[in-house]
């Protein structure tokens, strides 16, 4: 969204891009009214990635209940004071169902939830609840894991790179997930990491890949959202894998694999409850089991036994036969933080921030 026109809608005046409804005064809804639902969205919605997908599903509600919801999304909201004003714009405005699509816009939710009871929010990849406030998150570890396998296989200067984006348990699990594939199926394998601390930012992240393929990195994996890193392969001959959505257009040679979200169901799903009055506040996780986590395909480039095996982990991790994070687990002092024959439960996963063993690097403080 234009700044100009941002600053409209946190002063409550109607804005045009960004919006797929005006924002109005707030009135009573008669009970034929639609259900006004409110996505807020830290990216922009052409970054192709975490924005770009999320508003796939939002979409997807609007072809699935018709003229039964309104929708309205704001895109390019900063995590802080901005995320507060257009969450509360968005609840004085009629929306009786709200998304914050992003890990720092938790605490904004947290407050304007508490002014808001009647109004039911949900908050991305957060831990913070309330009677009115729910969280929901993907197993993205999960396609992490295949990932790692593949680019295990595919590299031949046994140099891989990672572009993170905050040191947030999510981001680290995620590494980490690609690191416990390594550990299994090629040991002399090196993950390099760059932290380049933005969601999106097309130039740091070619910045990042650059760097890295100088390096000898022939595989990039990427936990931010824009094609940059996926289109730096291609130019330079390496391999790359798409963050969130299917970025393999931006690389038709470099592609491997997509690791895709899917929130089309979550938000279906959960719009239905709020019009059936069913709606209760929950801690949401879901993966590769439930849908929420996809790979839509391998590409050619990919040998015939690496792409079975690949796909058996997926099937494996799909019917609970396999867990990235299965023992044992061993962190970079050498301490066993899971035993072999259990797994790593979502409760400590959720609040990872830790890395494991092989990683030779330091979480930025």
């Amino acid at each position: 969204m234009k700044r100009r026109q941002f600053n409209k809608l946190l002063t409550g005046v109607a804005a045009g891009i960004g919006l797929s409804t005006a924002l109005m005064s707030g009135q009573a809804m008669a009970a034929d009214d639609p259900l006004k639902v409110g996505f807020v969205y830290v990216g922009p919605i052409g970054d192709h990635g975490w924005s770009y997908q999320h508003d796939q599903g939002r979409l997807a509600l609007e072809e699935h209940f018709g003229d039964k919801v309104e929708t309205t999304y704001v895109e390019n909201v900063p995590e802080g004071a901005d995320a507060e004003r257009v969450i509360r714009n968005l609840a004085q405005s009629g929306h009786k169902l709200i998304f914050t699509t992003s890990f720092g816009f938790m605490n904004a939710t947290v407050k304007v939830a508490k002014r808001y009871p009647d109004v039911k929010f949900e908050h991305a990849t957060g831990y913070k609840l309330a009677d009115n406030l729910g969280t929901y998150i993907s197993k993205t570890y999960e396609g992490r894991y295949v990932a790692g396998y593949v680019a295990s296989q595919m590299t031949k200067s046994n140099k891989i790179g990672y572009i993170a984006s905050f040191p947030i348990p999510e981001v680290i699990r995620d590494i980490n997930s690609v690191q416990m594939a390594l550990n299994k199926y090629n040991p002399d394998a090196e993950l390099k990491i760059i932290w380049v601390n933005s969601w999106f930012d097309p130039g740091k992240e070619a910045d990042a890949a650059n760097a890295m393929m100088d390096q000898g990195v022939d595989v990039i994996l990427q936990h931010t959202d824009s094609p940059a890193a996926m289109q730096a392969a291609e130019r330079r001959g390496k391999y790359a894998v798409g963050q969130a959505s299917d970025m393999s257009s931006f690389g038709p040679n470099a592609h491997l694999l997509s690791v895709v979200d899917e929130w089309g169901p979550h938000y279906i799903a959960q719009a239905q409850k709020v019009m059936d009055g069913t709606w209760e506040s929950h801690a949401m996780v879901e993966g590769m089991t439930e849908g929420a986590i996809v790979i839509p395909s391998f590409a050619d480039s990919i040998p015939a036994d690496v792409k079975a095996e690949a796909e058996r982990l997926v099937a494996g991790i799909q019917d609970g036969s396999i867990h990235p994070f299965a023992g044992p687990v061993v962190n970079q002092a050498g301490e066993v933080m899971v035993p072999e024959g259990e797994v790593l439960s979502w409760e400590e996963l959720e609040k990872m921030n830790w890395y494991i063993q092989g990683i030779d690097a330091e979480l930025p403080k």
